[in-house]
C-alpha cells in the first residue's frame, strides 16, 4: 500500500495554520469560560446580598415582635410579614422549621411546589456541618436556574430557631448577549488573522525549505562507488550552513571510505569468527571453574564417600573439556557449525547434570518424567542448557528473593525444556533483536551466546523462543523433536 508522505514544506505549513487555529479555538474557550465565572461570581454575590438585607429585616422584624422568638411561634410572627418582606426585597421567601418542614412561605409558584415542602435529608446535614450554617444549592425549574439558599435564623440569645429559603432566579440575559457580541467581534479578527496567517505560513515555509530541497537532491544522488558533486548555496543562513559544510565534507571523505569499506568487511569477518571460539570457549569455563571452586571448599579426605565424589567432579571436569574440544573442532570447518551428531541419550540426565554444575541454592530442576531417550548431541545440549542458565544467572542480578527453574516436560513429539527466572526481564523495544548476531543489553559480552544456541537448536529440527514480563519473570523455551 503506498503512503503519502508530506514534504517538510508542507509539515511546516500545516503545523503553523493548526497552530493558528489551536489558538483561536483556546482564546474563544477561555472566553466563555471567563464570561461563565463572572456571571457566577456575580449572582452569587448579588443573592448573598440580597440574603443579608432579607435576614437584617428579619432580624427587626423577630426584635419587634409581640410573641415569644421561637420556633413554634415563626408562622404567626411571619404569616402576614412574610409577603411584606418579599415584596421589598422583590424575592421569594420560604421559612421551615429545624426538621425542615415548611412553616410559612410568600407562596410563588416555585414554593408551591409539593416537592419543596419539606427541605432534603441530604440539605440538613449538609447545612449542619459545613460550619458555615449556610448552603447555596444549584436548581433547575421550568428551564430556568435558580440558586437556592438555606441559612439558619437565630433568636437574640444566638439559638437556631428556623430555616431561611430563598430560591433565586438568576437573570444571565445581559452576560449572554454581552457575550455572544464579544464573541462574534472575536470571531471576525481571528478570520482575519488566519486568512493572513495562512499567506505568512507560505511564505515562511517556502524559505525555509528552499535550501534544504537543494541539499535534499544532492543527497539523492549520492553513491558510495561514483564521484560526488559538492553544494554551493548563495545566501544560506546559519543552519543550512552546517549542513551544506557537513555534506562537502561527507563527500571528501567518502572516497576515502569506499577505499577502506572492502578492507574493514573483510577485518571483521575474522573479528567476528573470532569473537565467536572466544565466546563459546567461555561457556565451558565458568562451570569448570565453579566445579574447581566447589570441590575445593568441600574436599574432606576422610568422608567416606570421597571416591565417588571424585570421580563425579573427574567427570564434569572430563565433560567441559570435551565441550571445549567439539568447539575446537567445530570452529575448524566454521561452514559446517554446528556439527550435527546424534546418539541416544537420556535427556533428562544431561539437563539435570548441567543443573547441577551450577551451586547457587535458588536454582532448581524438575521434571514430569524419570527417563526421556532422544537421539541429540549430548555435549551440545548441555551446552544449550549451561548457557541459558548462565543468562539467567545475569539477569537475576540484584534481585530480592532470586529464582531459577530448570523444568522438563514430555510432549506427544517433542521435548521441551523450559529455563524460568524471575529477573529484570527484557524490554519490549529490544525482544526482536535477542537473537541477533552481536546484540547484548549486558555490560560485557559480544552477544553471541543465544544466536549460537539458536543455531545449534535448529540444526536439530527444534526451536528457540521466549516470553518475558518486565521484573516479574523470563522464560525461554527449547522445543526438541524426539526423534
Amino acid at each position: 500500500m503506498n503512503t503519502k508522505v508530506f514534504s517538510i514544506r508542507s509539515r511546516v505549513f500545516v503545523s503553523m495554520v493548526l497552530l493558528i487555529l489551536i489558538f483561536s479555538v483556546l482564546i474563544g474557550v477561555v472566553t466563555i469560560f471567563q464570561y461563565n465565572e463572572q456571571s457566577n461570581e456575580y449572582n452569587a454575590g448579588r443573592l448573598a446580598r440580597k440574603e443579608s438585607a432579607v435576614l437584617t429585616h428579619i432580624e427587626v422584624d423577630l426584635r419587634n415582635s409581640t410573641y415569644p422568638v421561637e420556633t413554634d411561634r415563626l408562622r404567626d410572627i411571619f404569616k402576614d410579614e412574610i409577603l411584606n418582606i418579599a415584596e421589598i426585597h422583590s424575592l421569594e421567601l420560604e421559612i421551615y422549621d429545624l426538621e425542615g418542614n415548611l412553616i410559612v412561605s410568600s407562596n410563588s409558584g416555585i414554593t408551591n411546589n409539593n416537592n419543596l415542602a419539606v427541605i432534603p435529608p441530604e440539605i440538613l446535614s449538609n447545612l449542619a456541618n459545613n460550619g458555615l450554617h449556610r448552603l447555596v444549592k444549584q436548581a433547575q425549574i421550568d428551564n430556568k436556574e435558580y440558586q437556592s439558599s438555606y441559612t439558619y435564623m437565630y433568636n437574640d440569645s444566638y439559638k437556631e430557631i428556623g430555616i431561611l429559603h430563598i430560591p433565586y432566579l438568576e437573570n444571565r440575559t445581559d452576560q449572554e448577549n454581552e457575550l455572544r457580541d464579544f464573541l462574534s467581534k472575536l470571531a471576525l479578527g481571528f478570520f482575519f488573522m488566519f486568512v493572513i496567517g495562512m499567506a505568512f505560513a507560505l511564505f515562511i515555509s517556502r524559505y525555509i525549505t528552499r535550501s534544504i530541497t537543494t541539499v535534499s537532491d544532492k543527497l539523492s544522488e549520492m553513491h558510495l562507488y561514483k564521484r560526488n558533486e559538492k553544494i554551493e548555496i548563495k545566501g544560506k543562513n546559519k543552519e543550512i550552513f552546517q549542513l551544506v559544510e557537513a555534506y562537502n565534507s561527507m563527500v571528501d571523505d567518502l572516497e576515502e571510505s569506499a577505499v577502506k569499506l572492502a578492507q574493514s568487511e573483510r577485518e571483521e569477518a575474522w573479528r567476528e569468527m573470532a569473537k565467536q571460539v572466544a565466546h563459546e570457549i567461555k561457556n565451558p569455563l565458568t562451570p569448570m571453574r565453579l566445579t574447581v571452586q566447589n570441590f575445593e571448599r568441600k574436599f574432606d579426605p576422610t568422608d567416606p564417600d570421597i571416591e565417588q565424589k571424585l570421580k563425579e567432579y573427574s567427570k564434569t571436569i572430563i565433560q567441559q573439556i570435551d565441550v571445549m574440544s567439539s568447539i575446537a573442532s567445530a570452529f575448524s570447518d566454521f561452514a559446517k557449525m554446528p556439527t550435527q551428531k546424534r546418539e541416544e541419550i537420556n535427556i533428562v540426565e544431561v539437563v539435570k547434570h548441567a543443573t547441577e554444575i551450577f551451586t547457587e541454592p535458588y536454582i532448581s530442576f524438575s521434571s514430569d518424567v524419570e527417563k526421556l531417550i532422544v537421539n541429540l548431541d549430548k555435549l551440545q545440549l548441555t551446552r544449550v542448557v549451561t548457557n541459558l542458565i548462565k543468562n539467567a544467572i545475569q539477569a537475576i542480578e540484584n534481585t530480592n528473593n532470586p529464582l531459577i527453574k530448570i523444568n522438563v516436560i514430555e510432549q506427544q513429539l517433542d521435548v521441551i525444556i523450559e529455563v524460568i527466572d524471575n529477573g529484570k526481564g527484557i524490554d519490549d523495544e529490544v525482544k526482536d533483536k535477542v537473537f541477533e548476531p552481536r546484540f547484548t543489553t549486558k555490560t560485557s559480552g559480544m552477544g553471541l551466546g543465544l544466536p549460537m544456541i539458536k543455531n545449534i537448536i535448529e540444526a536439530y529440527g527444534g526451536s528457540l523462543s521466549f516470553e518475558s514480563q518486565k521484573n516479574v519473570k523470563t522464560i525461554f523455551t527449547v522445543q526438541l523433536p524426539k526423534k
